[in-house]
């Protein structure tokens, strides 16, 4: 089927309009004999391979062979090559580059080869609160990096530091960052008993500083000057280290970095400091439940296996304990550098726009000193089923930082990612996790037990690795759904007892397939360091051919691994893990390092026969249906009005306008639409904001079931409680994309709730604005906009108003008032018409009937002029349980220039600038080149001067403390929804009493004068 499926993909790129965009691409071809299984193929697609050529000061660029084994997509313009260097270390190059690329970086090339002496030496969310339901984040996980949250970003004004990236974005203009990555394949397993977290700890200290480059913080110095990052992590099995730079100066950057592998100093010095930041690390970690629940439930593990450990490591492992054991950590660090840093446990990926040539030469020459020790690579395959032990099978109750509700199913299985052709885990978890009719969560929904469900393998060292795989449902709960957990898991056993008689369904495997070949041949471009640091991972885990595939692709169908799989999640296997707060009087246990409070128990013995007996099927629970969503036709719309290079008001009534792009850069059949449906009501009073992002919650949940199929057939789709309306969007494969926005607006249109679904909705509400409140992050953020945006009602002014109390009757009148007046402002983008795109605002005026608003309503808001001196606003955190503590410094300035990102690397990137100038109704779509011309008259002493000026002492600034509570607090004690109503101010710290303190926000901003609404329109 996917044979059949690619090559009809390939077929439509074989059209004149795709043809021209690829015409220089190599991908790895199709053979039509080459099958990994009943259903799967062997390899990929590929374009017929042609020559690149380009002319540039009288010679020809060479883009050089790339590797024909590596299937890739045929919408991915870079090309692949593959190498194992003499020492054992494996290389992917990545040639990101255009005709015209290489002809500019060759000559920059061998100009800087020609002159070593330039060498140097070492001298952004959406604003409402939709309900997080159990994630970690509230924030938007949508990855476009459009953010409903404060359009009116510039208002604000903030200075911050000028980074050595941010210069690089004035500089490069619109090139793409080059990007190297350096995959270890030994990680916290590997951790000696003694030193829990040493690993994690080296991961710190081979950066500071190498035997070439001898500065310790050379490296990050280097990279920041020239718009550059760097970052690490360490995981069970792998360590990996990544970093970004300006191309010009990618072949020094090798360089340095490779340094830290070749010969790092791991200066003893610097030992303290560094464990200070490792401690720093996991004082950060101990706030997530994510966090603890893995801690803790490694902590069930044998005897013996590596899961046990404790990985983060602190100071009380990494300096403390060693202090008292008399145990030399710097000679144990170098002991362990020199075992497990060795060349033939390395992968190296590296992108840039050089040719693949250059990129082999360099490598070459730089990471082949990098030296291999002939040890063999550490195993821990043979510690199989680590969790069959009698702890595992349990009920755990966990009291959460957040307040939350939710049950966590989970098993311990066979390691499976040498099963990744087959994917045997994400097609269960794509079934157990669905949302339409016949699926466990609707179920549950429909019994108000449940908002919602996430199931699956999360590919982190903790849940999939050569010793097992963890499959985990979890279901988020409402109040009445935590009083009946045992049968909400009940309800999940009967679902997975369906699928193990019906056995796989290969119609469902199909379609997923089709899905994710839809997605993978019609892919955006990743950023470069993303990319590079996934795809060295990729490399240990997959053969030559699935590098870029085998995390994307289903390529064969064996039902008997399927069936395997599922056959193992029976009920008597499983681990349940039930969090809430309501359980903390049960818990009287403690976890070592996080401080967790749990009970541990046996199921309850009703339940416990009942599952191991042969259960009754749940006649209410089914496969999905077919799936009317999945796009098939790919073509490109013929423009019916004449291409613009921004977007262009094709519409426009009282009603509302809609603004319209064609893609002709991109060529890919997708599209964005974006909608602004703006009413002055929201914004009248704390209760109004309230019950908008209630409703704004309900119109979501009414959504999920209908719109789950257009979700899994990649047409996103996203509803969100803006400041000043509510805001639509919808992106994907353009083909079925206006029955998901129709349905949306349909739901819209028809908007109906009962009382059951508003008392489950407010509860999480409350929730959610708790759950935002106790990040100390979170509530610096909330206490500056209190203190700077007029008429903006703070979170905690939304809490405070929810805690009151909410009626149905409210709700009603305040959706029949909103839909009655409004202002509509859309934008359409990508492979749709002018005359398509009309429609969409044409269907929503036709369907909400809404008349238009009497006057125009702002979509800012104004800010307090705040007076010549230094301000410190000082609160108390409202998390007891969190050790970490907030510090905003913001400074009010007379104007300040955005600088822009690089190039626009894919649609959605160009999308939400567009969408950011219409949400703010300043419409200056060409403000980047604006912004570039604008800076690029700056000079240095321009930008000093500016500075200085604006932290001398008529400096405007204004800085926001938010305090952690004390250490014993901190262990001991927990917040709950009933503490947070009010703020505790804070008196200054002595190093801080020369500033004005604010100990009444209301009183103190009541006598600010206000400023005008801020708006750049040229």
């Amino acid at each position: 089927m996917l044979v059949f499926w690619l090559r009809k993909l390939l077929a439509l790129y074989q059209t004149p309009e795709f043809n021209k965009p690829w015409s220089s691409c190599s991908c790895p071809e199709l053979a039509a004999g080459q099958r990994g299984g009943a259903g799967g193929p062997g390899a990929a697609a590929r374009l017929p391979q042609e020559e690149s050529e380009a002319q540039g000061r009288g010679r020809r660029a060479n883009l050089g062979p790339g590797d024909p084994a590596i299937v890739k997509s045929p919408s991915d313009p870079k090309q692949y090559r593959y190498l194992t260097l003499q020492n054992g270390l494996c290389a992917l190059l990545i040639s990101d580059a255009n005709n015209m690329d290489i002809v500019l970086s060759e000559e920059s090339s061998e100009w800087e080869d020609n002159d070593e002496t330039e060498i140097e030496t070492d001298e952004d969310d959406d604003s409402g609160a939709e309900m997080d339901e159990d994630k970690e984040n509230y924030e938007d996980d949508d990855n476009d990096g459009d953010d409903e949250e404060d359009p009116n970003n510039s208002d604000d004004m903030e200075v911050e530091e000028l980074t050595g990236k941010e210069e690089a974005k004035k500089r490069n203009g619109t090139d793409k960052l080059s990007a190297a990555a350096l995959c270890v394949a030994v990680g916290s397993f590997c951790d000696p008993e003694d030193l829990p977290g040493l690993a994690h700890f080296l991961e710190h200290m081979v950066f500071m500083g190498s035997l070439k480059y001898p500065d310790e913080n050379g490296f990050d110095a280097f990279l920041k000057k020239h718009g550059g990052s760097v970052n690490a992590s360490t995981d069970c099995e792998r360590t990996v280290f990544q970093f970004d730079i300006q191309q010009k100066y990618f072949k020094e950057a090798l360089d340095r970095w490779a340094q830290f592998f070749i010969h790092p100093l791991m200066i003893r010095d610097a030992i303290d400091r560094e464990v200070e930041a490792v401690d720093s690390e996991y004082q950060l970690a101990r706030p997530s439940d994510a966090n603890r629940r893995e801690l803790l439930l490694g902590s069930l593990a044998r005897p013996g296996h590596p899961m046990k450990k404790f990985f983060w490591g602190n100071a009380e492992t990494l300096k403390h304990e060693p202090k008292k054991s008399n145990t030399d950590i710097y000679s144990r660090l170098r002991d362990f550098w020199q075992h497990y840093y060795s060349a033939h446990y390395m992968n190296l990926v590296v992108q840039s726009k050089e040719t693949l040539d250059t990129l082999e030469k360099w490598v070459k020459e730089i990471f082949s000193q990098i030296p291999n020790n002939g040890l063999p690579k550490p195993n821990f395959g043979h510690l199989t089923q680590p969790f069959d032990t009698p702890e595992f099978y349990k009920l755990y109750r966990v009291v959460p930082i957040r307040n939350v509700h939710s049950l966590s199913i989970a098993w311990g299985l066979p390691p499976q990612e040498r099963h990744y052709r087959v994917k045997p885990l994400h097609y269960i978890s794509w079934l157990v996790g669905h949302e339409g009719k016949g699926s466990v969560l609707s179920f549950l929904r429909k019994k108000f037990w449940a908002l919602a469900l996430y199931g699956g393998n999360g590919e982190t060292g903790f849940e999939q690795n050569s010793t097992y795989s963890i499959l985990s449902i979890s279901v988020t709960l409402t109040d009445e759904g935590y009083e009946h957990f045992y049968e909400v898991a009940h309800v999940v056993f009967q679902y997975l007892k369906m699928l193990q008689k019906r056995g796989p369904d290969k119609r469902v495997w199909e379609e997923i397939q089709k899905i994710e070949a839809n997605e993978f041949y019609f892919q955006d471009q990743a950023d470069p360091v993303d990319y590079v640091e996934s795809l060295c991972e990729n490399i240990h885990i997959f053969c030559k051919e699935d590098f870029l595939t085998g995390d994307q692709l289903l390529l064969e169908y064996k039902p008997e691994i399927i069936a395997d799989v599922l056959n193992q999640l029976c009920p008597v296997r499983a681990n349940l893990v039930l969090l809430s707060a309501a359980s903390k009087r049960k818990c009287h246990l403690k976890e070592r390092w996080f401080g967790t409070q749990y009970s541990v128990e046996d199921i309850d013995k009703y339940w416990r026969d009942l599952w191991a007996s042969d259960f009754p099927l749940n006649q209410d629970l089914h496969l999905p249906e077919e799936n009317k969503y999945i796009a098939t036709d790919f073509s490109l719309k013929a423009s019916d009005c004449p291409d613009t290079e921004h977007p262009v008001r094709i519409l426009s009534t009282h009603h509302g306008c809609v603004w319209y792009k064609k893609d002709n850069k991109f060529k890919i059949p997708k599209a964005y639409i974006r909608f602004h449906l703006i009413s002055p009501l929201i914004q009248q009073s704390a209760k109004s904001v309230v019950l908008f992002e209630t409703f704004v919650n309900i119109l979501s949940h009414n959504l999920a079931e209908p719109a789950y199929e257009a979700d899994v057939a990649q047409l996103e789709y996203k509803v969100v409680s803006g400041e000043h309306g509510l805001v639509i969007r919808v992106k994907g494969f353009n083909h079925k994309l206006p029955l998901l926005f129709q349905l949306i607006i349909d739901q819209l249109s028809d908007f109906s709730f009962t009382p059951a679904i508003f008392e489950m909705i407010t509860e999480q509400l409350k929730k959610t604005y708790f759950n935002i409140l106790i990040k100390p992050e979170m509530l610096a953020k909330d206490v500056r906009s209190l203190i700077l945006e007029h008429g903006k009602w703070s979170m905690i002014d939304r809490y405070r108003r929810l805690m009151k109390g909410l009626d149905t009757e409210s709700l009603s009148a305040f959706v029949k008032g909103f839909k009655s007046h409004l202002y509509v402002e859309g934008l359409v983008q990508g492979n749709f018409t002018s005359r398509e795109s009309k429609d969409f605002l044409n269907y929503v005026v036709l369907k909400l009937q809404f008349l238009p608003l009497p006057h125009p309503c702002p979509v800012q808001f104004r800010v307090v002029d705040l007076p010549n001196t230094h301000l410190l606003c000082k609160v108390k955190t409202l998390n007891k349980g969190d050790a970490n503590s907030e510090v905003t410094v913001y400074y009010q300035v007379s104007a300040l220039i955005h600088i822009k990102e690089c190039e626009d690397s894919c649609l959605g990137e160009e999308v939400d600038r567009n969408w950011n100038e219409i949400m703010t109704q300043q419409y200056l779509f060409d403000r980047l080149a604006h912004e570039v011309e604008a800076l690029q008259s700056l000079t240095k002493s321009d930008l000093v001067d500016w500075f200085q000026a604006h932290r001398g002492k008529e400096r405007k600034a204004l800085s926001i403390h938010v305090s952690m509570f004390g250490i014993t607090m901190m262990l001991d004690e927990i917040s709950v929804l009933s503490e947070i109503y009010q703020l505790t101010f804070l008196p200054p710290s002595s190093y801080m009493k020369n500033t004005s303190y604010i100990r009444d926000i209301r009183n103190f901003t009541l006598m600010l004068n206000l400023l005008p609404y801020h708006k750049i329109l040229k």
